[in-house]
């Protein structure tokens, strides 16, 4: 099995750097790197061209090229059985991830933007007045999909998706 954690050491990476976005639907990451062939099917699958090589060449999910619309086409593809059951899946559960705000959001640095909130489609963001004259964003965990519209249309690259198991 592929020790990420030691290759990067190897390469000088910095080591707290939080862990890849995986496919959604993966049963852990651990599963994951065990059974992953790196074939590549689900890459060219993906009909939002967000799923890259990442470390030891693994797929990953990057939302900085857009936005996961939860079609199945990467669980699809994938020959390998690294993924919860279809009837299990959904947009809420496809990740577990934080999603956070970064101090350089134009909002919180009074700058209006609300960017976010109209590219997102279950109106988890939303914005609110809190001791400013421009609104703050506010996120409802409960109704965030954690899709990644957000971080692609984001200006300032202010908002984070980070997996939850994340301790570093």
């Amino acid at each position: 099995m592929v020790d990420l954690a030691r290759r990067n050491f190897f390469k000088a990476k910095k080591l707290t750097t939080a862990p890849a976005i995986r496919l959604p639907w993966v049963l852990n990451e651990t599963t994951f790197i065990a059974g992953c062939t790196q074939c590549g099917e689900c890459l060219t699958s993906c009909p939002e061209n967000i799923i890259q090589k990442g470390d030891g060449g693994f797929p990953e999910v990057n939302f900085l090229k857009g936005e996961c619309t939860f079609c199945q086409a990467c669980v699809e593809s994938c020959q390998q059985p690294l993924f919860a059951e279809r009837a299990l899946a959904s947009e809420i559960n496809a990740w577990d991830l934080d999603i956070s705000i970064k101090g350089d959001c134009l909002a919180v640095n009074d700058v209006f933007c609300q960017s976010c909130q109209e590219c997102c489609e279950t109106e988890a963001i939303s914005f609110k007045y809190i001791n400013s004259s421009v609104p703050q964003p506010q996120i409802k965990l409960s109704d965030c999909t954690n899709c990644g519209a957000c971080v692609a249309i984001c200006p300032q690259s202010s908002i984070e998706l980070t997996p939850k198991k994340f301790c570093g």
